[in-house]
Order: structure tokens, then sequence, then C-alpha cells
């Protein structure tokens, strides 16, 4: 990522941060809507889930900069994931959900150079995350 990517991922993030709640309940219904089969993997409170996702973009976002100190959390998060059943098909249909739910929120300051900062990033997450579910796979 750009510096200026960086910049114009942790501006917009601050105003979706606003409205952690609301935001991740754009964010699930969306991802349910896209893919119902991923619902029951959602097991608890939505809510409280909701929180755990704004919490870990939030981390990834402030730590853009670091990327050193946040690959290996993203990569313990990938290997979680894969023991719940998450596939590599899964990513692009959380990547639909993310974009569209970051539109939805930002309106008019989703320009196009925003989006495509946001796609670096998740790109990054992804392959971390990838790269974690990966370890599971070759282990079992």
């Amino acid at each position: 990522m750009t510096s200026q990517q960086i910049d114009l991922v942790q501006t917009s993030f601050a105003q979706v941060r606003a409205t952690p709640d609301a935001v991740a309940a754009l964010f699930y219904n969306k991802l349910f809507e896209l893919d119902p089969s991923l619902r029951p993997m959602f097991r608890g409170d939505l809510t409280e889930q909701g929180r755990k996702l704004m919490q870990m973009l939030s981390f990834a976002v402030s730590s853009l900069r670091r990327l050193e100190q946040i690959v290996p959390a993203v990569e313990d998060l990938g290997r979680r994931h894969a023991s719940y059943g998450v596939r590599d098909q899964h990513y692009a249909t959380v990547a639909a959900a993310l974009l569209w739910t970051l539109e939805q929120d930002l309106g008019a300051g989703f320009t196009p150079e925003v989006k495509a900062a946001w796609v670096a990033m998740y790109g990054i997450v992804t392959s971390a995350m990838q790269r974690g579910a990966a370890q599971v796979a070759s282990a079992a």
C-alpha cells in the first residue's frame, strides 16, 4: 500500500468507527444476503461478533504503517477462521460485503481512490489470513 492509500483508509475508517454497531450490522446483513450458507458459521451473539469485527478492522487500520506487527496476528486469525470452516472463496464474499458496507456508510466519501485503498488493505489482510489457514491445512 502507498502512504496515500494508508491515509485514505485511516481517514475513512475514522468516519466508519463513529457508528460501529450500525456498520457491523450492515456488513453482516449484506454478507448473509450474498451467501446465506455463511450464517451457520456465526453461532454466537451477532452484536458481539460485530464488535469483534470492528476491533479487528480498527487494529488493522491503525497498524498499516507497521505491517510487521499485524501480520502474525492476522495469520493467527486465518488459522482460527479455517477451523470455523472458512474457505478461500469466502474471502471474496467478505470483500464484496465490506466494500458495499463502506460505500453505504461513507456515501460520497467512498471515492474510487478510497475504494482502491480499501481493496489494497483487504488484499494484505486476506493474504495473511490465507497463509495462516494454509498452515492449518498442511498440518492436517
